[in-house]
Protein backbone atom coordinates (compact mmCIF):
# COMPACT_ATOMS: atom_id res chain seq x y z
CA UNK A 1 0.00 0.00 0.00
CA UNK A 2 1.33 3.42 -0.91
CA UNK A 3 2.19 5.65 2.02
CA UNK A 4 1.15 8.71 -0.02
CA UNK A 5 -2.47 7.60 0.27
CA UNK A 6 -2.23 8.04 4.02
CA UNK A 7 -0.66 11.50 3.87
CA UNK A 8 -3.86 13.46 3.30
CA UNK A 9 -3.87 16.19 0.72
CA UNK A 10 -0.35 15.66 -0.64
CA UNK A 11 -0.39 16.54 -4.34
CA UNK A 12 0.48 13.56 -6.54
CA UNK A 13 3.72 13.76 -8.52
CA UNK A 14 1.99 12.91 -11.79
CA UNK A 15 -1.23 11.73 -13.40
CA UNK A 16 0.10 8.17 -13.37
CA UNK A 17 0.97 8.35 -9.66
CA UNK A 18 -2.49 9.72 -8.84
CA UNK A 19 -4.19 7.02 -10.89
CA UNK A 20 -2.16 4.27 -9.22
CA UNK A 21 -2.94 5.63 -5.75
CA UNK A 22 -6.62 5.92 -6.67
CA UNK A 23 -6.71 2.30 -7.88
CA UNK A 24 -5.08 1.10 -4.66
CA UNK A 25 -7.49 3.15 -2.59
CA UNK A 26 -10.49 1.75 -4.45
CA UNK A 27 -9.26 -1.79 -3.89
CA UNK A 28 -8.98 -1.15 -0.14
CA UNK A 29 -12.44 0.46 -0.03
CA UNK A 30 -14.02 -2.40 -1.98
CA UNK A 31 -12.37 -5.03 0.20
CA UNK A 32 -14.48 -3.95 3.15
CA UNK A 33 -11.47 -4.40 5.42
CA UNK A 34 -11.00 -0.70 6.14
CA UNK A 35 -11.98 0.47 9.62
CA UNK A 36 -15.02 2.75 9.72
CA UNK A 37 -12.93 5.64 11.07
CA UNK A 38 -10.79 5.64 7.91
CA UNK A 39 -13.61 5.36 5.37
CA UNK A 40 -14.47 9.06 5.23
CA UNK A 41 -10.85 10.17 5.17
CA UNK A 42 -9.98 7.75 2.40
CA UNK A 43 -13.11 8.66 0.45
CA UNK A 44 -12.09 12.32 0.63
CA UNK A 45 -8.58 11.44 -0.58
CA UNK A 46 -10.14 9.54 -3.48
CA UNK A 47 -12.19 12.60 -4.39
CA UNK A 48 -9.01 14.74 -4.37
CA UNK A 49 -7.21 12.25 -6.60
CA UNK A 50 -10.15 12.10 -9.00
CA UNK A 51 -10.23 15.91 -9.21
CA UNK A 52 -6.47 15.98 -9.89
CA UNK A 53 -6.77 13.37 -12.66
CA UNK A 54 -9.71 15.13 -14.28
CA UNK A 55 -7.85 18.46 -14.27
CA UNK A 56 -4.82 16.86 -15.94
CA UNK A 57 -6.96 15.19 -18.57
CA UNK A 58 -8.82 18.43 -19.30
CA UNK A 59 -5.52 20.31 -19.66
CA UNK A 60 -4.21 17.76 -22.14
CA UNK A 61 -7.51 17.75 -24.00
CA UNK A 62 -7.27 21.54 -24.30
CA UNK A 63 -3.75 21.25 -25.70
CA UNK A 64 -4.91 18.68 -28.25
CA UNK A 65 -7.69 21.03 -29.36
CA UNK A 66 -5.12 23.79 -29.85
CA UNK A 67 -2.89 21.46 -31.86
CA UNK A 68 -5.84 20.30 -33.94
CA UNK A 69 -6.50 23.90 -34.89
CA UNK A 70 -2.98 24.24 -36.25
CA UNK A 71 -1.75 26.42 -33.41
CA UNK A 72 1.08 25.42 -31.13
CA UNK A 73 0.99 26.68 -27.55
CA UNK A 74 3.09 25.56 -24.66
CA UNK A 75 1.19 23.34 -22.25
CA UNK A 76 1.63 24.44 -18.67
CA UNK A 77 0.31 21.94 -16.12
CA UNK A 78 -1.19 23.50 -13.02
Amino acid sequence: MASASRSGSVKPASFEAALEELEQLLARLESGAMPLEQLLTQYQRGAELLKFCRARLEAVEGQIKVLDQGMLKTWMPE
